[in-house]
């Protein structure tokens, strides 16, 4: 897949204990980006953060250390990403979506490894 020049980056900003379905959404984000062949996703936990009601989540504090900040991001071209998008928002029920242009500069697999078909 050529994915160059102007796309796509959507990022969910969403709690580490936030479920859908009983898996954790971000995992199902991800998984749902893939099955509908989204150029790739990635979660990424964080150490410290808010939302709106403005409850600090941090590793520092034991007792609030269970539900640290997730934030998955997704690039792809427009078409693709706003296929996405109605799902994100039945899956987000409480969280924050953003979207905004990105200038891909490179983006490429090693063509003598299979894709893998299984989740990882």
């Amino acid at each position: 897949m050529k994915l160059e020049g102007e796309q796509k980056l959507v990022r969910v900003f969403i709690g580490e204990q936030d479920r859908w379905n009983g898996v954790p959404l971000y995992q199902a984000i991800v998984d749902e980006a893939r099955a509908l062949g989204l150029a790739g996703a990635t979660a990424v936990k964080g150490f410290m953060g808010y939302g709106c009601k403005a409850h600090v989540h941090t590793a520092k504090l034991l007792e609030l250390s269970y539900d640290l900040p997730i934030v998955v991001e997704i690039v792809d071209t427009e078409a693709n990403v706003k296929k996405l998008l109605p799902k994100l928002s039945e899956m987000v029920t409480e969280g924050l979506v953003t979207m905004e242009k990105v200038h891909v500069i490179l983006y490429r697999a090693d063509k003598n490894k299979k894709r893998s078909s299984g989740p990882r």
